[in-house]
């Protein structure tokens, strides 16, 4: 791929602003209120594919998966760009929004949004959606880490702080329960496939061959085994095309965290005190009944 893209979508993310508006009571950063329209209006085609998620709850690694399983296993194509050049970040800005634009189709395309910001072309047209949910506490844990060296998002402060904040959707991309719930309900209106981050964990095989016929696609062992393998924490956070690494440390501050941290189910259990345990399984009680969707907090 162009270089020139890459360096771009970079500069364009460099000067992203670290402060946050909201769009229909929706916590987001301010710049991408700002090019709202933009984003609401892009136009989806026949044949798109997305990775749709709440922030770190596994989407870089869902994003890898469903690319190596499009490009039949070749790593050399999957080695070509980093990962947010490969597959465009709808909410990225205007850089990413005019690559999704000149790809051919059809295009593996990237997003954070709640079901109801998605942009309106998409439930129009014959697309294909990949929702990965993790659950709330672990969630809350890469979120906390990733808020402290994504120098784009505002200082999360103290550990307690942003606790409040995840907790009352205050955080960039809103309110984790309206997040999942809300796509959970539109699967069953549209193409979507609902993969749990735990059940990746458990057993990512069974997952890869479940998003494998879920694209209709039909992969030799061989090639599933190099998926997985390319696949696993270990060579993903090793990889400079999908560890983020490409990003300038005003963008994200790798001294502070790395951007694969652990990869794990429960590490909530080294962060969370008692109290806040037991507060947030009553807020979770009280979002989650009677839906249907329930989240593994450990293996």
């Amino acid at each position: 791929m162009d270089p020139e893209i890459t360096a771009k979508i970079l500069q364009e993310i460099s000067i992203f602003n670290p402060t946050m508006g909201n769009i229909e009571d929706v916590s987001m950063l301010q710049d991408i209120c700002d090019i709202w329209d933009t984003i609401y209006n892009f136009q989806a085609r026949d044949g798109d594919i997305v990775v749709a998620s709440y922030p770190k709850s596994g989407t870089t690694w869902m994003q890898e998966i469903m690319e190596l399983i499009l490009q039949e296993g070749d790593m050399e194509k999957s080695m070509r760009a980093p990962s947010f050049v490969k597959v465009p970040f709808l909410e990225m800005g205007h850089s990413s929004l005019d690559l999704a634009n000149s790809m051919p189709s059809p295009r593996l395309l990237k997003t954070h949004l709640p079901v109801q910001l998605m942009p309106p072309s998409f439930w129009e047209k014959n697309v294909r959606t990949v929702y990965v949910a993790r659950n709330p506490k672990d969630c809350l844990v890469s979120y906390y880490y990733f808020y402290k060296m994504d120098q784009t998002l505002p200082d999360p402060g103290t550990w307690e702080n942003f606790f409040s904040m995840f907790l009352a959707g205050e955080v960039a991309w809103g309110n984790w329960f309206d997040h999942v719930i809300g796509w959970w309900k539109m699967k069953s209106q549209h193409q979507i496939l609902y993969v749990f981050y735990e059940d990746m964990i458990e057993d990512p095989r069974r997952e890869i061959e479940r998003v494998m016929r879920f694209l209709c696609k039909d992969l030799s062992e061989e090639v599933l085994q190099k998926i997985q393998h390319h696949t696993s924490f270990k060579s993903m956070k090793e990889n400079p095309m999908v560890n983020f690494t490409a990003l300038p440390p005003s963008v994200f501050d790798t001294s502070i965290s790395s951007f694969m941290r652990k990869g794990t189910v429960g590490d909530w259990k080294n962060h969370f005190l008692v109290s806040q345990n037991i507060l947030f399984d009553e807020e979770y009680r009280k979002k989650m009944e009677d839906n249907g969707l329930s989240f593994r907090t450990e293996l």
